[in-house]
């Protein structure tokens, strides 16, 4: 059991995303970000699989088949794409979108530390997650803002984000 150094790491990736939905003008999502993490059904699972260098939900499910702490978080983070699967994967709206690339940069810096590259959330997304449940517009809209996480940096993904936030809001109104 690590629960300290799993509450740090926590903490380090809560506060990256934060940073990154503030330079998005996301306040609210960034002061509640991940804050599941804290409950029992999480916290412990996080504190028992910890190892720094990767999510403990993937040990927990390498031993049993199945994470209960990630069925949990997914359910409660619309920031991912499982949350908005009903029986087909649904359209996600772009501030929860802003907020799922804010927490990829943030958990590839969180875990690979100094061996964080440029484009490593799009490796990511492609070696590891291609068979996620994300609605097709969504795919395409995430795999655009990581190409250009990649190729042009944050500073020009992040003012394409606020745009598309402006848009969305505007069609609220």
């Amino acid at each position: 059991m690590h629960p300290f150094k799993h509450f740090l790491t926590v903490e380090k990736h809560r506060r990256l995303v934060r940073h990154y939905c503030f330079r998005l003008g996301l306040y609210r999502q960034g002061l509640t970000h991940d804050l599941s993490k804290f409950s029992p059904t999480e916290f412990l699972a996080g504190a028992r699989y910890y190892q720094g260098t990767r999510s403990p939900n993937v040990c927990q499910r390498e031993l049993y088949g199945y994470s209960l702490a990630w069925m949990h978080h997914k359910g409660r983070n619309r920031h991912h794409a499982e949350f908005w699967f009903d029986l087909a994967p649904v359209r996600m709206p772009i501030r929860y979108l802003a907020e799922m690339v804010a927490d990829r940069i943030a958990a590839c810096r969180t875990y690979l530390g100094d061996k964080y590259y440029p484009g490593c959330e799009l490796d990511y997304l492609l070696r590891r997650e291609a068979n996620i449940p994300l609605h097709p517009e969504t795919r395409d809209l995430l795999i655009r803002l990581l190409t250009m996480l990649r190729d042009s940096g944050e500073d020009k993904t992040f003012a394409y984000l606020r745009g598309l936030l402006r848009d969305e809001r505007r069609k609220k109104v």
